[in-house]
């Protein structure tokens, strides 16, 4: 940011009084930018036992399966921008079950909730952020082509609950060190 949001001045790069990191500042008006990290929610789709995956038709990873997520909109709930994404990249009507896991990516400012979700009924297909939409058995889920760390983390706890038979709420950090989600 070079220009602040609420007077037009340029801003300053400093340490506001009583913080403890570098904000976007401006002089003029004393207005302080709060850069925080962007939320992701997202859905574990189920029917009859088998978990939904969307093809992705847009980048970041074209071309790769992945669970229904995106961006969290403001003035909806975690669960409701959950539901929206798996409608906008499925075309399935889903309900959330529970919160299930929640994967922090500090390096690219950003939080991954996703919720086991039941979906309605197998009522699925393409949009244009899904070129394929399909359902996959537990020992049929495309390991090498998933998107994002943050789905295989997801997906690898799910199977090890689903074995235990009880979901429990998981939480984990996803650090790199080369290239980024």
């Amino acid at each position: 940011m070079r220009y602040c949001p609420k007077c037009g001045h340029q801003v300053e790069m400093a340490i506001p009084q009583g913080d403890n990191r570098t904000r976007a500042v401006c002089p003029n008006c004393a207005h302080i930018d709060y850069d925080n990290p962007r939320l992701i929610t997202g859905t574990i789709p189920l029917y009859q036992g088998k978990i939904l995956l969307c093809r992705r038709n847009i980048e970041p990873q074209f071309g790769f399966w992945t669970l229904p997520a995106g961006f969290m909109e403001n003035q909806e709930t975690t669960s409701e921008g959950a539901l929206r994404e798996t409608l906008e990249e499925s075309g399935s009507v889903a309900k959330c079950q529970q919160a299930f896991s929640m994967i922090s990516i500090p390096r690219i400012n950003q939080v991954h909730l996703f919720y086991i979700a039941e979906l309605e009924k197998d009522d699925f297909h393409p949009t244009e952020e899904s070129s394929e939409v399909a359902l996959f058995d537990l020992k049929d889920i495309p390991w090498e082509e998933l998107a994002f760390s943050s789905v295989t983390k997801t997906l690898e706890c799910f199977i090890e609950d689903h074995k235990k038979g009880q979901y429990g709420f998981h939480e984990d950090v996803i650090l790199f060190n080369s290239v980024p989600d």
